[in-house]
């Protein structure tokens, strides 16, 4: 079976014609698709037209390297800048923002037909000047004006079997987008190592706060240096790890990295050690498998197909079976374990059965979790109620300090929550994850 097709970190262009004796450069493949959509289309395009004729850009260059077409043809580049053969490619030339932003977003985003392996030969012109049998690019401003979308738009030039494959891997091996953007309230290893990157690019970019909890939460100080390296490297600055933001600090992570070979500086332990697992199964214990059955017992009051389990922290036949379940029920391969895919649509499920609740609902499990970590500088009537939790707790056990239930998350909630992480075992980010807040609920109920 041939390899999937990887993104290339780099691509060499010859200048020229593939015969014509020519300067060969060599640049980071987004930048280059970055460049040849400035070269070729206008930045004032309809966005789903945008998105349609990058996509064949980057289809259309992934299928040349792939397919190894030059080199295997005795040149020593990839590609070539000569319209008749290939894309517009101006050294240094300019690169609008609108495209540039749309490349960092979906760079690693090619388009197939259904059954191929490879990337799809997406041959296309202007379709004012050259017409071909292909994609024409005043043609999509106005099917987009039209409403179609990016892949209806691709559809219409190249046929009804042609399919998205979205974040493929990146050759050099960089660690793949989760899929999930990250912001404030999210937890894991993803968190844990965008922390530590974020650190270390701070070295080079004083500008970024310094982030001093080395926790998997995804707290204040994360969102705050988030921000500052987005508007640092002209991205949204909203604060979230979204594709373009992960493959961004990646990117200048490895930058960074790179400038600091001379002091012999290599991999740390928090950068390449997985705290979390990426599976549980039958067998498994500890908080991770006690959180998926907090969702999925909570799930199973609205979805009667869902099987019953306790909440122990036991991954036993019954969490198995209700695991089967879930995944028959919404697509997933049935293997009763519950890697990644499993956890972000459970996740999803809950958070999506909380927001449809009626106010003040309680399920016989106790006040319902928000669906994402309460931390440090959050605000609401979540964090109320479990202040009061915390404080039933409080009165009977002299470890938890009692704190003021006022609905603001700061020091005095903070501690509390770091004392009763301290007797569970877990931990100890002063956070509220569907652990913390179901231990907190079920001993703040019984007093």
């Amino acid at each position: 079976m041939a390899d999937l097709p990887t993104i290339p970190t780099f691509i060499t262009v010859h200048l020229g014609a593939p015969n014509a004796p020519a300067e060969n450069v060599t640049v980071a493949f987004s930048d280059y698709i970055k460049n040849v959509a400035s070269s070729e289309i206008y930045p004032n395009w309809p966005q789903e037209a945008l998105r349609a004729n990058i996509l064949a850009q980057i289809s259309y260059t992934l299928n040349k390297v792939y397919t190894e077409f030059y080199p295997s043809r005795g040149y020593d580049f990839d590609i070539t800048n000569d319209t008749r053969y290939d894309h517009a490619y101006t050294k240094n030339g300019e690169v609008f923002d609108t495209i540039g932003l749309i490349v960092d977003e979906i760079f690693n985003n090619y388009i197939r037909r259904e059954g191929a392996v490879e990337p799809l030969a997406a041959k296309f012109c202007d379709g004012v000047i050259t017409l071909c049998d292909g994609l024409l690019q005043w043609g999509t401003v106005e099917l987009a004006n039209q409403g179609y979308s990016a892949m209806d738009i691709l559809r219409y030039y190249y046929g009804n079997d042609i399919v998205l494959v979205e974040n493929a891997p990146l050759a050099d091996k960089t660690q793949s987008y989760p899929g999930v953007a990250l912001s404030r309230g999210s937890f894991g290893d993803d968190v844990r190592v965008i922390k530590n990157e974020l650190n270390r690019i701070r070295r080079n970019y004083p500008a970024i706060p310094a982030i001093n909890s080395a926790t998997s939460v995804f707290d204040a100080e994360t969102e705050a240096a988030v921000r500052s390296f987005q508007q640092i490297f002209n991205l949204t600055a909203d604060g979230i790890v979204g594709k373009a933001t992960w493959y961004r600090i990646k990117q200048v992570f490895a930058a960074v990295k790179r400038l600091s070979e001379l002091t012999s500086e290599g991999l740390t332990i928090p950068e390449i050690e997985r705290v979390f697992r990426t599976e549980l199964s039958v067998g498994d214990q500890g908080v991770e498998v006690e959180a998926v059955q907090y969702y999925l017992a909570f799930l199973g009051y609205f979805y009667p197909q869902l099987p019953p389990i306790p909440i122990s922290g036991f991954f036993d036949d019954a969490t198995r079976d209700a695991v089967f379940t879930f995944q028959s029920v919404y697509g997933l391969p049935v293997t009763g374990a519950v890697d990644l895919a499993t956890y972000y649509t459970i996740e999803r499920e809950y958070r999506q059965a909380v927001s449809q609740l009626p106010q003040n609902y309680q399920s016989a499990i106790g006040e319902p979790y928000p669906g994402r970590f309460l931390v440090e500088g959050d605000r609401g009537e979540e964090v109320r109620v479990i202040q009061g939790y915390i404080n039933r707790i409080a009165r009977t056990d002299p470890a938890i300090p009692e704190i003021s239930v006022d609905g603001v998350f700061g020091p005095q909630t903070k501690a509390a929550v770091i004392a009763i992480q301290a007797q569970l075992g877990v931990e100890q980010n002063g956070a509220i994850g569907p652990v913390e807040w179901v231990e907190i609920i079920m001993r703040g109920s019984q007093i």
